[in-house]
């Protein structure tokens, strides 16, 4: 590679402007900034200034929900292609098939050619195979396989089986990103492994998502690598997921993000009322795997509401919420729901970001349910409950924050704010990335009482920044931009002295 050439020093505002620029964007952000799309030239270098959220258009004051954040990315063409392949026919295929099985309960027969987990898992693998024969080379499909000794829900020895398939990065394929849906499925007694489980929505709607993408994506070419995975014994324990992280942490994985879908297969809540353009994502504050030392940093300089998975939550809010995909991705500040877990939490264990998507408000009735009729109300999770449109955009929010996951710069590393003297400027450091279309970076900044990016300053390409706004006063983070004009996640610095 040729040596990089030295950077302009980009304008610098002074504090009295920032502060200024902050009064008038407001408490909460109106839109995206005046950043390029993903189709405009590279970043200039010089003669940049702090940039606020510009006003909102017409069209984005009529639309319902939050405005865009100023970090929002416009879709490019190819990903707007891509998402316009997503198919819900294909999807409620796929969840009919599924529920055609009878029961999927990890417990049950895996030998039966037509009904059970293990036929359940067999036409999985052959489906992504499928998809794989038509990429090239590039993706492959494997059954992931341990046994399960005697557990809480697992009375005998049992074979858990994940079906993974692996579309190879052609640029940094060091880098991983997985999607997934558990094919396990259950009734009202957890035990029950022989009575008809359709597990339409939870979680053949997710087992949907997760395949639709990989067909869709299988023909293209990702600079990174992505993992497409159904897994099993979520019912049970997370079993599968957390046999899936650990593999990939015993392997040294760069692992940068990872998202399940988890009941994403209808939009009408269980007093009737319907909501199909919005989808939850629930991402946690402070990160599972902390440490004393991390918790001590935190709890001197914040960053609660900064973890990689809150990150990772406003990289989707930035990509996937938008007129492409037709939803509202609306962020929930929670690990999970009360009382109950996704297969994220294995990976939120093993110090990956990790967030779950579920459909906006659950109906009880239609999950974990004996199929029944009681008091002429239908009971069970059957695929006549299920919204396939609204699912197909749920794939297509998941598409998008994947896509451009895969495509563009990861996340600075290391990441710091320098405190050895006391100032009221601030003054950013981060490594510089290995990508080979990395043209610069951004420093995003915000109040402390604001969930979004409400500030863009691009700075150039450049490993340093110092900004005339005090660090004590709100949040800072850097982000990487490529040739392409596509920005990676956020990364919060973290102070050094």
């Amino acid at each position: 590679m040729s040596s990089t050439p030295t950077p302009t020093p980009p304008i610098r505002p002074s504090r009295r402007t920032v502060l200024a620029a902050t009064a008038a964007a407001g408490a909460v952000t109106v839109g995206p900034s005046a950043a390029p799309a993903a189709s405009a030239p590279v970043m200039p270098t010089a003669e940049l200034v702090d940039t606020p959220a510009r006003p909102a258009t017409a069209a984005e004051a009529e639309r319902p929900g939050p405005r865009p954040p100023a970090t929002a990315q416009a879709p490019s063409r190819e990903l707007r292609a891509l998402l316009k392949e997503i198919d819900p026919d294909r999807i409620e295929a796929t969840v009919r098939k599924l529920v055609s099985f009878g029961t999927r309960h990890t417990l049950s027969t895996q030998d039966d050619p037509d009904r059970g987990i293990g036929a359940a898992r067999d036409w999985i693998l052959a489906e992504m195979r499928s998809y794989a024969a038509g990429s090239g080379g590039r993706m492959t499909a494997e059954l992931q396989s341990y046994v399960q000794e005697p557990a809480s829900r697992i009375p005998t020895a049992t074979r858990i089986t994940n079906v993974v398939a692996t579309l190879r990065g052609s640029v940094t394929p060091e880098r991983v990103y997985v999607v997934s849906g558990h094919y396990d499925s259950r009734v009202t007694d957890v035990m029950d492994a022989t009575s008809d489980s359709p597990g339409a929505d939870d979680d053949a709607s997710g087992v949907a998502v997760a395949m639709e993408l990989a067909r869709v994506m299988a023909k293209r070419r990702p600079a990174s690598t992505i993992v497409f995975a159904a897994v099993a014994g979520e019912e049970q324990g997370l079993y599968g997921a957390a046999h899936m992280a650990s593999r990939f942490k015993a392997a040294g994985t760069d692992v940068q993000a990872m998202f399940t879908n988890d009941i994403v297969g209808a939009s009408r809540a269980d007093d009737g009322t319907k909501d199909p353009y919005t989808i939850r994502l629930f991402a946690e504050g402070v990160p599972t795997s902390e440490t004393a030392e991390q918790a001590a940093t935190r709890r001197s300089v914040g960053g609660e509401n900064d973890s990689p998975s809150r990150q990772l939550a406003r990289f989707v809010r930035d990509t996937g919420d938008n007129s492409a995909t037709g939803m509202h991705v609306r962020v929930v500040y929670r690990r999970d729901r009360y009382r109950r877990g996704g297969d994220h939490i294995p990976f939120l264990e093993q110090g990956y970001a990790a967030a779950r998507f579920t459909e906006p408000a659950e109906d009880f009735a239609h999950q974990h349910q004996d199929v029944r009729v009681e008091g002429g109300k239908q009971f069970g999770d059957l695929p006549e409950f299920c919204d396939f449109p609204f699912t197909a955009r749920v794939a297509r929010v998941n598409a998008a924050a994947l896509w451009t996951l895969a495509q563009a710069p990861a996340a600075p590393r290391n990441a710091r704010i320098l405190t050895a003297a006391l100032t009221n400027s601030t003054e950013l450091t981060w490594a510089r990335g290995s990508e080979p279309d990395l043209v610069g970076y951004e420093v995003v900044w915000r109040e402390t009482t604001s969930p979004e990016w409400t500030h863009v300053i691009p700075v150039g390409n450049a490993t340093s920044h110092e900004v005339d706004l005090s660090k004590d006063n709100v949040f800072f983070g850097v982000r990487a931009v490529n040739r392409a004009g596509l920005r990676g996640p956020v990364a919060f610095p973290l102070p050094q002295v």
